[in-house]
């Protein structure tokens, strides 16, 4: 895939340019699960691709809930917001095939870090937190300095991004990592780390879940 960078509209930011997101949530039927990675494997991506500014998708399953979570990028916020008409028909034919609902989300990737790129099996555990609009850098400075080096040491570690909607005040924390067994194994040992981190950054957890990385191909630049 060839990544066009021009910057258009974007925003510079510490060490490079600010990237955006476009999370899609479905509520799918658990059954209809592998239909849907069919169809964003197949259909969606070649599609994102002709859109200007794309960067990548990336695919989160929860096979027994059937929560699902397709999240693309863009290099400026402008490609965001065409994109995101642009791909309507795509989210309804999503919600279709998946057997749910969508609901969709605007993010800014305030950071990410790869220690090496995600293979088959991989999985990822998400945090979501509430944090007051006006700590959002604060916050994101927090997160690169100490909760990044500590979340390296977890057994499996893949990579770890934020994104935060600063209007909402709101972020989530994705860490991928090799496999199942991997996330499953280190799963006390993060959450004591996530209580102390929390409570240190004074935010709040509003949801956590653990997913299959059912697509990853995300090629958004470091930015740690």
């Amino acid at each position: 895939m060839r990544v066009r960078w021009r910057h258009r509209g974007a925003a510079p930011t510490q060490g490079g340019w600010t990237v955006y997101a476009r999370s899609t949530n479905v509520q799918a039927q658990p059954s209809n699960i592998d239909a849907g990675i069919a169809f964003v494997r197949d259909e969606v991506m070649p599609a994102l691709q002709d859109m200007d500014g794309y960067i990548g998708l990336s695919l989160l399953v929860d096979r027994e809930s059937g929560r699902c979570i397709a999240t693309s990028a863009w290099e400026s916020e402008d490609a965001l917001g065409t994109s995101t008409d642009q791909a309507a028909p795509l989210r309804e034919r999503a919600a279709e095939i998946f057997g749910g609902d969508v609901t969709v989300e605007r993010w800014e990737i305030a950071a990410l870090h790869r220690d090496h790129r995600a293979s088959e099996g991989a999985c990822v555990r998400a945090t979501w937190v509430k944090i007051a609009p006006e700590g959002v850098d604060q916050g994101v400075d927090f997160y690169k300095a100490s909760v990044l080096p500590q979340i390296e040491g977890l057994e499996g570690f893949c990579s770890a991004s934020l994104l935060v909607d600063r209007a909402a005040g709101r972020a989530v924390s994705s860490v991928s990592f090799d496999s199942r067994a991997a996330m499953e194994h280190n799963r006390e040992q993060a959450r004591e780390m996530k209580t102390a981190s929390m409570r240190e950054a004074g935010v709040e957890e509003l949801d956590e879940c653990e997913f299959e990385l059912a697509l990853a191909h995300l090629r958004v630049p470091e930015m740690a």
